[in-house]
């Protein structure tokens, strides 16, 4: 069974609180999503493991730790999960990232998946896909499919602004992913967004209405 985490360090929630707000701009809310990322990244890859290494300090030869030859992959949910992913990077530069593309039908508002674009290997790979919200978990869930078709187990989903329904429904399609938040809100309103929410993740990252 997957883990359900809200990572709640002082500083996320600190800059959550600045990007939820209307009167921050387009520069300061993409500039702070991949802070974000960063500080949560510290905390999704806590279990990646380690092997022994022998090296040469100044001193002495000593046998310590390094990150074992574990393959890394970013999947972001287009567009908003872009906004994420250099965020990670910068903690884990070798990671190869991979693309799905998602649009909503504003009629059903069910996503639409319309690009698949992944590593080769993905198969054998840790992957941290990433979108900035987790509202109804259809795009989450549609994503995580997508994966899984092409051999992809090892699946973990991280998002900043969760709402319960979403994670309801998430968990109960791939119960074995462990889902990362940096909060958990209060519901969904009428039209799928999360409430209170920061408004259209991909709209104030690039400045589209």
């Amino acid at each position: 069974m997957g883990t359900f985490q809200v990572i709640d360090h002082p500083l996320i929630q600190h800059k959550l609180t600045i990007i939820r707000q209307t009167k921050t701009g387009t520069k300061e809310f993409r500039e702070i999503v991949n802070e974000i990322a960063m500080l949560m990244g510290y905390e999704i890859s806590r279990n990646l493991p380690l092997e022994d290494v022998e090296i040469e300090t100044p001193i002495t030869k000593t046998v310590q730790k390094q990150l074992a030859g574990k393959k890394l992959a970013i999947v972001p949910i287009l567009r908003a999960g872009i906004g994420m992913v250099d965020g990670i990077l910068s903690l884990i530069p070798a990671a190869k990232v991979g693309h799905i593309g998602m649009y909503r039908d504003e009629e059903t508002l069910q996503p639409v998946e319309y690009l698949v674009k992944l590593p080769e290997d993905i198969d054998q790979r840790q992957i941290f896909v990433v979108d900035p919200m987790l509202a109804t978990g259809g795009s989450a869930i549609l994503a995580i499919d997508s994966l899984k078709k092409r051999g992809a187990t090892n699946i973990k989903f991280v998002c900043l602004v969760s709402a319960p329904e979403g994670v309801k429904a998430l968990q109960e399609a791939h119960p074995d992913i462990d889902i990362y938040t940096a909060a958990l809100d209060d519901h969904l309103n009428e039209h799928g967004y999360i409430v209170p929410g920061l408004g259209d993740a991909g709209d104030r990252l690039f400045g589209t209405k």
